[in-house]
């Protein structure tokens, strides 16, 4: 006995998981998807209402009930699914949040039972134990105050047959057939609830697969709203942003912090002599060659142009020193006629410490002086200050 079950629970989920996460829900897609799932749900209901009408006709074969009842429960079943597909095929739910029309379908197949339980008590717990698996099927789709709702109207249906009238509400198992009925009036019952219980765990999976994927998306946007996009380096947002948090960070540990502000000489005659597309090589090419020769501690972004920050945590003046005259060095010796012939690409580098009284702006103020002076100073060196 079951009336509200849904088939092909891997695909449904996924279809659901599809739609919680679609971006617009008025899509002919998603529309097309959702009708497509309608579908499969009232195929489910209708071989549940055929299950049920089949344990229904053993106990009429055996004489517990009378041989009408198992057609009308059928067909009792059937107008309601095709109500509700009539509806379906029309779009008329696609303009509700819940399309589903939860709540409608739920009272309708719990209305249909008690009905039957009103008629035909003698088999009435059957009838009962259906609305387990109606509220079951609901779960999947209820709010908390469509079960509200749905729940208040179950009680007060129950409230009238058990407390307003005196019938015998009972369950045959006086014969050998009509303990066979009754079991798989159970049986079904129990099965197809599992089969809800799939369905959800199937759907929950989905969601957490597709969630784990919008969360690396999401992980994915937030890297490229900080990176440099020609060069892979941090955009100048990040590096200040980082900046702050290591002076933040030096202090409170009493640790030395240096930053280099690196300049590619010449940068502007590279562009008009070779173009721009070979201008924007050189620039990942320094790029990739100073990620291959720093610290993984450290933290290099584009300042701006052809300038670039490398900030240089626990690090003091001569340990500073030493490292960006050994980038300099690997920058020189690069073979950069690769990308034309005679091409030649050096940089010149203002190398600062922290001092107490420095802020952000002062402290890049300063290693901007320096290298103004290793430029005046004839270019592809490193200054301090």
């Amino acid at each position: 006995m079951s009336t509200a079950a849904t088939s092909l629970p891997d695909r449904n989920a996924a279809e659901a998981a599809e739609l919680a996460l679609a971006s617009d829900a008025s899509s002919p897609e998603v529309r097309a998807r959702r009708m497509r799932q309608r579908r499969q749900m009232y195929v489910g209901q209708v071989m549940s209402y055929s299950l049920g009408a089949s344990v229904l006709l053993l106990y009429a074969y055996d004489g517990a009930v009378s041989m009408a009842v198992p057609s009308l429960f059928w067909f009792g079943g059937l107008m309601i699914i095709g109500t509700f597909s009539v509806l379906s095929e029309s779009g008329f739910g696609d303009q509700f949040e819940d399309h589903y029309l939860t709540v409608f379908q739920i009272t309708a197949h719990m209305a249909l039972q008690l009905v039957f339980l009103l008629a035909v008590p003698a088999v009435g717990v059957a009838f009962i134990s259906v609305l387990f698996l109606i509220f079951a099927f609901g779960t999947l789709r209820m709010t908390s105050a469509q079960a509200m709702i749905t729940w208040s109207l179950a009680t007060a249906g129950l409230a009238f047959v058990f407390l307003a009238s005196d019938l015998p509400i009972g369950l045959p198992v006086a014969t050998r057939l009509e303990r066979t009925a009754s079991m798989l009036c159970f049986v079904l019952v129990i099965g197809q609830c599992a089969f809800l219980g799939l369905f959800g765990s199937t759907l929950r999976k989905i969601l957490y697969r597709r969630s784990i994927e919008l969360k690396a998306a999401y992980q994915r946007i937030e890297e490229l709203a900080e990176l440099d996009e020609l060069t892979g380096s941090y955009n100048r947002r990040c590096i200040m942003r980082l900046l702050d948090t290591e002076i933040e960070r030096s202090r409170q540990a009493s640790m030395p912090c240096a930053i280099a502000l690196i300049d590619l000489d010449w940068f502007k005659r590279i562009n008009d002599a070779y173009g721009h597309p070979i201008g924007d090589e050189v620039l990942r090419t320094f790029a990739i060659t100073i990620f291959a020769n720093i610290r993984p501690t450290d933290c290099f972004g584009r300042y701006g142009g052809e300038e670039f920050l490398l900030l240089l945590p626990d690090t003091d003046g001569e340990a500073a020193w030493r490292m960006l005259e050994r980038l300099r060095g690997i920058v020189a010796d690069l073979d950069w006629s690769a990308f034309s012939p005679g091409m030649r690409v050096t940089i010149s580098a203002g190398v600062v410490t922290l001092r107490d009284i420095d802020t952000a702006d002062t402290f890049l103020a300063r290693a901007d002086s320096a290298l103004y002076s290793a430029k005046a100073h004839g270019r592809n060196r490193i200054a301090t200050g």
